[in-house]
């Protein structure tokens, strides 16, 4: 399974690990995703969501 936010697409970022003396080697910055049961069309469904779109829809539910 891929690491994409199924509602925003927030894939994966890359850059480089820095040492001290600053050499550099490639390195990952993964989305925090969170396996969520949702209601689409009206149907519940786990997917796979990033926590900053969870906590969005989260507001959007109780504002």
């Amino acid at each position: 399974m891929s690491r994409v936010c199924a509602v925003t697409g927030k894939k994966a970022l890359s850059g480089n690990r820095r040492s001290h003396s600053m050499r550099a080697s490639r390195r990952k910055w993964n989305v925090n995703l969170q396996k969520v049961k949702v209601m689409v069309d009206g149907k519940p469904q786990r997917i796979r969501i990033s926590a900053r779109a969870l906590k969005t829809l989260k507001a959007q539910q109780n504002g």
